[in-house]
């Protein structure tokens, strides 16, 4: 017994009717391969917040240690709705998408946001939180919160990753900066369109850490998944190759046809073998002198497993022969003060397999502290190559006595 297609759905050999959600969009990967437009059914309100006047919502108590209390990213006031970001002008969002149903590795990256909420590793909201490289408080300096997490339909990869275009684009529509935590690397693809969408196709730049190219045409026969994002970008038109730089590659892929396909439009990579051969801080000066000229706005993209696993084992797919935790946490801060950032994701973090230490979920906290500290610095003006203040580097000692000189927040 079989049944006719319609207009709404299908039915399969029983007469069960299977509706439109559970297939992808007519058309959805079609070229221009798009996410959708507009915002509307975004997900970031609810009946729960409905009545309520706008702004953010402090969820601990000011005199809470740092492991007690409901866990927010250092432990920030919570924002609920589009209104409470624009009511508070809220400068960065943190945000989690904890999805990981396109990882082709190891599994897990879905408890990566409640792990980075979890650990007390950058600071904390009423807590003293001076970078002692550059003496800036990004606390002082921003008002920040946390989004919480954008809707996910499990099993369903297309609705998922609109509910996550719209989700973050409420942030960015509303002015902030939103730092996403992972999640594996294809949320990449709704986040950086999201932000594409708000600054116009083509207007904005990503520089891609990561062991991997991520540019592949499938995965196994998948369209959607974390080994395809950056050409999902570039192919929909929203983030064009030359506005792609990319640092820590390194492995056996992609294969000779892909990388042609990545010459062919003109992304900038930088192999471990040119980092091996020219020291770390030359590569870096390059990328963030290509992240100048590419695009009128910078998006970063962390992939944690572009370190080595000896930095970061609790990944999906760990590679041998990264980068160290200072490299990338000192790239991070200098991108976001000396070129500014619109956007961020730290992906692939997979709490499972950390170690008991918990190094990698505490590198990714880290390494959003300094996207913060950065973005606070180019608030503050100090946005000089590699800045560090001067007590910082022992260059303002004065009888064996060290003053600390703290910025804050400008008039």
């Amino acid at each position: 017994m079989t049944s006719e297609h319609d207009d709404h759905g299908h039915h399969d050999a029983g007469g069960h009717a299977h509706h439109d959600h559970d297939r992808w969009p007519e058309g959805f990967w079609e070229q221009p391969r798009r996410l959708g437009e507009g915002l509307e059914g975004h997900g970031a309100t609810d009946d729960y917040n409905e009545g309520r006047p706008p702004g953010l919502l402090h969820v601990n108590r000011r005199r809470g240690g740092g492991h007690s209390g409901i866990r927010t990213f250092a432990r920030l006031p919570m924002a609920l709705t589009p209104d409470d970001l624009v009511a508070a002008g809220v400068d960065v969002a943190v945000l989690g998408v904890p999805w990981d149903s396109t990882a082709g590795g190891r599994s897990g990256t879905n408890h990566g946001p409640l792990a980075l909420r979890q650990v007390p590793a950058f600071a904390g909201y009423g807590f003293p939180s001076k970078h002692l490289d550059v003496r800036v408080d990004p606390f002082e300096v921003l008002t920040m919160c946390d989004y919480g997490d954008s809707p996910i339909h499990v099993g369903n990869t297309a609705a998922t990753f609109e509910s996550v275009r719209k989700f973050v684009g409420t942030v960015v529509t509303s002015g902030a900066i939103p730092i996403v935590m992972g999640g594996d690397h294809a949320i990449t693809w709704p986040c950086a369109t999201a932000v594409a969408d708000h600054y116009g196709h083509g207007n904005v730049g990503i520089v891609h850490f990561d062991a991997h190219a991520d540019v592949g045409a499938d995965m196994n026969g998948a369209l959607a998944s974390h080994g395809t994002p950056m050409r999902k970008l570039i192919d929909s038109g929203a983030v064009p190759g030359k506005n792609f730089v990319q640092v820590g590659l390194r492995g056996y892929w992609p294969d000779q046809e892909t990388l042609d396909w990545m010459d062919e439009r003109q992304m900038r990579t930088h192999f471990m073998a040119e980092i091996d051969r020219d020291g770390f801080d030359k590569v870096l000066e390059r990328a963030v002198d290509e992240a100048l000229d590419q695009a009128d706005h910078l998006y970063i993209s962390l992939d944690i497993d572009v370190c080595d696993p000896a930095f970061a084992p609790g990944t999906g797919t760990p590679v041998s022969g990264g980068i160290t935790s200072i490299d990338v946490l000192r790239a991070v801060r200098r991108l976001s003060a000396e070129v500014g950032i619109v956007g961020m994701d730290v992906v692939e973090v997979s709490p499972p397999y950390d170690n008991d230490g918990e190094i990698t979920v505490l590198l990714a906290n880290r390494a959003i502290g300094e996207a913060l500290t950065g973005t606070a610095m180019r608030r503050l003006g100090l946005v000089g190559p590699d800045y560090a203040d001067p007590h910082a580097l022992n260059l303002a000692a004065a009888g064996g006595r060290r003053t600390q000189v703290f910025r804050d927040a400008p008039a």
